[in-house]
């Protein structure tokens, strides 16, 4: 007969037993957050995109000769160079976003997918405007990532990183993954004047963004990517990596340009404003017996166009577009460029006539190249 006290004691060890495996898995469970189940998520459909480019630059002639240096002042070199960066699978057909200068001068393409595996790419289209491009693996059932709605975005809400920093992703086979938060909406930089890229409402967020990361997604809590890395602020260059200071492309914008990059294979940035202007000088404004000198004169309007239909008459003056002043021709494309705006969208014009200031909305015509 089994003891009183033996019984006792075999069911407290029971118990003291299943408490102990109940707060492992509850530690086990508590492991697992928002963060780790987005990574989970959007791991499979980020890219490793390694690039064999053609680069070109010039040297000084090699001959030490003041008339070889004059009738050969430079030569010419063409190299092979291998880079990398990163990209994100958004379709089952294969389809991946990723930056244009990450496949810019591009002679071939491989694309490794989690676990390993190697695809050629075929580059479906590049826009150097935006930095973007459209790239295509070929195949079917890949893991994709789902798109988010980068315009319903909250400062301070947790972000991940997801590439192939400094080439990271060879080691094993696996993106690398760094969290922050959205640090800033918005941030418009405008032309950059070393590449004639347009950066414009970019995200900047605090989750560090490395060489190798360009074109890669930056996912929120949910799994959802919400933008694309594209390129970092730090110390004193940006090959010193990352110092809490990163940008991304909502994908709002990205979204668009790889639907018209896989419909059109380019981006088509023809339009018509249908006038003509003249910088307002002291001279004009004298003459017109107008009270201020700044601005862009219209000289001509041309027939059955945007201008004209949006009812704009010689002799207005363009105070500003898109509540930016303007005094040139040349002030007025730069909105237009830096805004990315095509034929179909329009310009909200602040003009003077007849003394009383008026505003007027302009739909961007297309180019007759008739």
């Amino acid at each position: 007969m089994i003891n009183k006290n033996r019984l006792i004691f075999i069911g407290l060890l029971l118990l003291l037993l299943s408490q102990v495996i109940h707060s492992q898995d509850s530690i086990n469970q508590s492991r697992h957050s928002a963060i780790t189940r987005a990574i989970k998520k959007v791991s499979p459909a980020v890219a490793s995109i390694n690039v064999v480019q053609l680069k070109e630059y010039s040297t000084q002639s090699y001959f030490d000769d003041p008339f070889f240096r004059y009738l050969f002042p430079y030569q010419l070199h063409r190299e092979r160079v291998k880079s990398a960066g990163s990209g994100v699978v958004i379709s089952p057909d294969g389809y991946i976003i990723t930056n244009h200068h990450v496949v810019e001068d591009a002679l071939e393409i491989i694309v490794t997918l989690p676990g390993g595996k190697e695809y050629t790419a075929e580059i479906i289209g590049t826009d150097k405007v935006t930095d973007l491009a459209l790239i295509k693996l070929e195949g079917s059932n890949f893991p994709y990532a789902e798109l988010g709605d980068s315009d319903d975005l909250i400062i301070g809400e947790w972000v991940v990183a997801l590439g192939n920093p400094f080439g990271l992703f060879d080691v094993n086979d696996e993106p690398t993954a760094t969290a922050g938060i959205i640090s800033a909406v918005n941030m418009d930089f405008g032309t950059m004047e070393s590449s004639g890229r347009v950066y414009q409402d970019m995200i900047q967020t605090d989750a560090a963004i490395n060489p190798g990361n360009s074109g890669g997604p930056l996912v929120n809590s949910i799994g959802e990517v919400i933008a694309i890395n594209t390129f970092i602020f730090s110390g004193s260059n940006y090959s010193e990596g990352s110092i809490g200071i990163g940008f991304a492309i909502p994908i709002k914008k990205a979204r668009a340009i790889a639907a018209e990059l896989q419909n059109y294979g380019k981006i088509d940035r023809t339009y018509s404003v249908g006038f003509h202007v003249q910088p307002m000088n002291e001279r004009f404004a004298s003459y017109l017996d107008i009270p201020f000198s700044n601005g862009a004169l219209i000289v001509e309007v041309e027939r059955n166009s945007a201008a004209e239909n949006a009812g704009i008459k010689v002799a207005d003056v363009i105070v500003s577009v898109n509540s930016v002043r303007v005094n040139s021709g040349s002030d007025i494309f730069n909105v237009i460029r830096t805004n990315d705006l095509r034929s179909g969208d329009k310009l909200r014009l602040r003009i003077y006539r007849d003394g009383k200031y008026h505003n007027i909305i302009l739909k961007l015509g297309r180019l007759n190249r008739g």
